[in-house]
């Protein structure tokens, strides 16, 4: 064989073991809304692989790309048939559930609410995600007792949601924060309420790496939390613009 060749064959092999070894990336464009597809799936801004160890790419890409996804397309069926669901800002029409068409409304609930519950999960996840500060600091330590209490106390009660559902930091306009969950995709903008941020305690979102057991996976989610969004959030809740 040609040094050529041979140099070749080595190029080949080492970008195949680049590309096996890169993470997936799901593009930060998102597909544009349509008149036949008005719901669309927010992508993720980091590598499918971002979390590993603490969640590993493969439950990222099911409960993104497939949970997700699912919630998204339900919609988009929904909609055909009454597009007033995709008409209004989500929050409206999850806040109003009384005036969506009874044939669908346990649809949209479960559907719309699973669609604004994720979109808000990816968004405050992210790498290096660093620690809070400024005023979200300050409220965690005056409203929640500072953050070992918070992060136990926040904890305990998604290991207590029986079954399916949420972990939340209720938001109010004053800045004031508290700890609720939800069942199944509930969410609190039903009542009128806001999240500062969630965690998902559904077993899709962990039972590849920790089966049953969902107490050490709400302590390793802490390590993918992005407190710069957070903070974001938590300014847009007191300015009374925070949507999802």
């Amino acid at each position: 064989m040609s040094s050529m060749s041979r140099r070749h064959l080595m190029m080949a092999a080492t970008g195949l073991a680049a590309a096996v070894a890169t993470p997936r990336i799901v593009h930060a464009q998102a597909a544009a809304p349509t008149a036949a597809t008005p719901f669309t799936l927010p992508p993720l801004t980091y590598p499918i692989a971002a979390f590993e160890p603490h969640i590993d790419a493969k439950t990222m890409e099911i409960h993104h790309d497939r949970h997700h996804q699912a919630y998204v397309t339900n919609l988009n069926t929904f909609a055909k048939d009454n597009p007033q669901i995709a008409a209004s800002p989500i929050v409206d029409v999850l806040g109003k559930l009384g005036d969506v068409p009874e044939a669908i409304r346990t649809g949209v609930r479960n559907n719309l609410g699973g669609h604004a519950n994720h979109t808000m999960f990816w968004q405050i996840m992210g790498p290096n995600g660093g620690k809070p500060d400024g005023d979200v600091l300050a409220a965690i330590d005056s409203d929640l007792g500072g953050m070992e209490k918070f992060q136990t106390d926040f904890n305990a009660a998604g290991g207590r949601q029986f079954g399916s559902g949420w972990v939340f930091v209720i938001v109010d306009k004053s800045g004031k924060l508290s700890i609720e969950t939800r069942p199944n995709q509930d969410t609190p903008i039903m009542d009128g309420k806001r999240a500062l941020m969630g965690n998902d305690v559904w077993e899709h979102a962990y039972y590849l790496t920790y089966q049953n057991r969902r107490p050490d996976y709400l302590k390793a989610w802490w390590n993918t939390v992005n407190w710069k969004v957070i903070g974001e959030r938590y300014a847009a809740a007191k300015a009374g613009t925070l949507g999802v």
